[in-house]
C-alpha cells in the first residue's frame, strides 16, 4: 500500500510560513537532492490555500513538476481548477484511502497545516518529513494548528546539512 508523507520545511519555532504566507526564509541547501526527493512521489495532495500559492508560483515562471494533484476544498469547484489538471474533491478520507490502495510511489501531502491536521486526525498520514530551517519567525502559519488527537512518531532517518544548518528529520507515524 502506498504511503502518504507530509514533507515540509519548518522554522525552528514551528512555522511553515510567515505571518503573511511568506516563505522567503526557507534556504535551499545545495546538498539536498530535490530531484531525488521529487522522484519518490507520483501524486500530490494539497488544500485550496496551498493550491492558490502554487498557481502564483507557476504563473511567475517558477519551475513546476508534473504529477496528478488532488486539491481538497470546501469552496473550490472543479471548473475553478485551471491548468495543472487538479482534481478537486470534498471527500478527503474516501479519496485518500482509494489513492493509497493504487499501485505507485508515495503520495506527497504538500503545503499547509490545516490539511495535514485533518488527515492526521483521520489516521491518513504515514510519514512526516520535516526540514527544520534555523530561523525563528515568532508568528505565522503553524505546522500543526490544533490537532484533535495526539500522534506518536518514530524517527526513521535524520541528516544535518552544515552549510545552512538545516536538519532533515524523517518520521513514521505510529498508527493505533
Amino acid at each position: 500500500m502506498r504511503r502518504v508523507r507530509y514533507s515540509v520545511a519548518m522554522s525552528l519555532d514551528g512555522y511553515i510560513a510567515g505571518p503573511h504566507g511568506e516563505f522567503d526564509w526557507i534556504v535551499m541547501d545545495p546538498d539536498i537532492d530535490f530531484g531525488a526527493l521529487f522522484k519518490e512521489f507520483d501524486t500530490r495532495l494539497m488544500g485550496r490555500k496551498s493550491w492558490d500559492e502554487a498557481r502564483k508560483q507557476l504563473a511567475s515562471g517558477a519551475p513546476g513538476f508534473e504529477m496528478p494533484t488532488y486539491v481538497f476544498s470546501r469552496t473550490l469547484r472543479q471548473a475553478a481548477a485551471p491548468g495543472g489538471g487538479a482534481i478537486v474533491s470534498n471527500d478527503l478520507e474516501k479519496t485518500v484511502q482509494e489513492l493509497k490502495r493504487l499501485q505507485g510511489k508515495d503520495i506527497w501531502l504538500w503545503g499547509g497545516g490545516e490539511l495535514f491536521e485533518s488527515m492526521l486526525d483521520l489516521g491518513l498520514v504515514d510519514g512526516v518529513d520535516v526540514a527544520i530551517v534555523p530561523v525563528l519567525l515568532g508568528k505565522g502559519l503553524r505546522m500543526l494548528p490544533a490537532a484533535q488527537k495526539r500522534a506518536k512518531l518514530k524517527l526513521v532517518k535524520h541528516r544535518a546539512y552544515p552549510k545552512t544548518g538545516t536538519v532533515l528529520l524523517n518520521y513514521e507515524v505510529k498508527q493505533k
